[in-house]
């Protein structure tokens, strides 16, 4: 077993339930896992690998709860920049149908590392269209070549143009082979355990793409193994429109019907909720992915945020795909969130730190991870740190916490996930960022141009 010693950071921010900030803070982990937090001559004084984060403020790692990796492929298109979702998704599903298990696995790989360098540690995933040989399996492999925490969501659209659906039938799957394959990935690679570095998500996509029944069977297949349930839902009136005449219900009403809603439920975006839904979310502890930066990019709406906290709904943070965000930024997203609800509700709708909670401990208690989102005793070693000194922080100095929302966002000059240390100095340990953006840039030439 090997020991880690953070110390002196100019502020430890920890995000426990006391909400402390620790001036000269520093942890000690031990292999994984962290086994004590303080201000730094409380530490111990040695350990296998020591790092003096002067002059840095330190957070827990943050959590992205929604994202499509593959669309780092399709950024800024012409013609899906100045459209709304379902037109936008109209112009990509033909692009997409492209996709090759080599694009998975490049394109998440540059999208975990985007994430990676703004201070995300642990995301999931919703990968859902899965044409020529693209697997889940793909974009597995990148996480575990980058060591990023994963919650890959195996995903599906079953409902087809020709049943009423949105997506053309050229991109759809068959039921019986999407429960198959949901069976096999969570075989191979779901760990239960905790400080899994790999967890499977079982992810139908939205109520437009994939039948009633598919989602009532993959529900009741997923909680017969303990796994998480993922879906987009509420994202846009379009949507709720669409729910309306196909099943004569909105969005959440539809959910409730199918066992959608609980604990081990959330929902990408849920822009448009009522008070008695939001209600009904906060009852059944189903939690939700804020997707701030997509929803005002396909203009959908502003989230219900502030509501929602006050309600006792879990919310968390995503940056959502990178072809309707156009980016995996998630201190940026944590900004946005803040700025959002303050032009919806006010100054005092959201505060910096309310913004942080969201994207560390609100992405845990969405996963389902008490082994993650805050840095104290048990919890595991993923944290992240951001150096004062540079030029965006310039007169921020008073408060360093607050510095990191209000100021142009910056990528990270430190990253530690599982107790090893990924990001060092701003860049990548072992990581040839440049041959892949190359190869991410070629493999999309070819996917847009074909």
């Amino acid at each position: 077993m090997s020991t880690l010693l953070l110390k002196h950071a100019t502020l430890l921010v920890t995000m426990d339930d006391e909400h402390r900030l620790i001036p000269d803070g520093g942890l000690y982990a031990r292999d994984n896992v962290i086994e004590q937090v303080g201000p730094t001559p409380h530490l111990p004084t040695a350990a296998d690998v020591v790092i003096d984060a002067h002059g840095m403020v330190v957070l827990p790692g943050m959590i992205n709860t929604h994202h499509h990796l593959y669309q780092t492929l399709t950024r800024a298109l012409p013609a899906a920049q100045n459209v709304e979702l379902f037109d936008w998704l109209r112009t990509l599903y033909p692009i997409w149908a492209r996709l090759t298990g080599e694009a998975v696995y490049v394109s998440a790989l540059v999208g975990l590392a985007e994430l990676l360098l703004s201070g995300c540690t642990t995301v999931s995933d919703h990968l859902y269209i899965f044409p020529n040989d693209a697997r889940l399996d793909d974009e597995i492999r990148a996480a575990q070549e980058l060591g990023v925490r994963f919650h890959p969501c195996r995903g599906s659209m079953s409902l087809g143009q020709s049943q009423g659906g949105l997506p053309p039938d050229s991109v759809v799957e068959d039921e019986d082979a999407i429960l198959r394959d949901c069976q096999r990935v969570v075989a191979a690679y779901h760990d239960p355990a905790p400080y899994a570095m790999c967890r499977i998500v079982i992810a139908p996509c939205s109520p437009f793409s994939v039948t009633p029944e598919l989602m009532r069977e993959s529900a009741a297949w997923a909680r017969q193994h303990g796994l998480t349930l993922h879906t987009h839902l509420a994202e846009t009136l379009d949507e709720e429109r669409f729910c309306l005449q196909k099943f004569g219900k909105r969005p959440l009403a539809l959910m409730e019907e199918l066992e959608w809603v609980g604990p081990d439920v959330w929902y990408a975006h849920a822009v448009h909720m009522n008070e008695n839904e939001i209600r009904l979310m906060a009852k059944t502890g189903t939690g939700m992915a804020h997707c701030p930066s997509s929803n005002m990019r396909l203009g959908s709406g502003i989230a219900p945020i502030r509501q929602m906290r006050d309600a006792g709904v879990r919310v968390s943070l995503a940056v959502d795909g990178s072809a309707s965000n156009d980016s995996s930024h998630m201190l940026a997203e944590a900004r946005q969130a803040m700025l959002l609800q303050r032009v919806n509700k006010g100054a005092t709708a959201m505060s910096a730190e309310e913004a942080l909670e969201i994207a560390t401990r609100g992405g845990a208690a969405v996963l389902g991870r008490d082994d993650l989102g805050s840095l104290e005793t048990g919890k595991a070693a993923d944290f992240v740190a951001w150096r004062l000194d540079a030029l965006d922080y310039a007169g921020a100095q008073h408060d360093p916490l607050a510095a990191l929302v209000f100021c142009a966002p910056r990528q990270v000059d430190l990253a530690v996930i599982n107790g090893r240390i990924r990001v060092w100095k701003g860049e990548i340990v072992g990581f040839d960022l440049e041959r892949i953006t190359a190869r991410h840039n070629e493999l999309s030439h070819r996917l847009v141009t074909k």
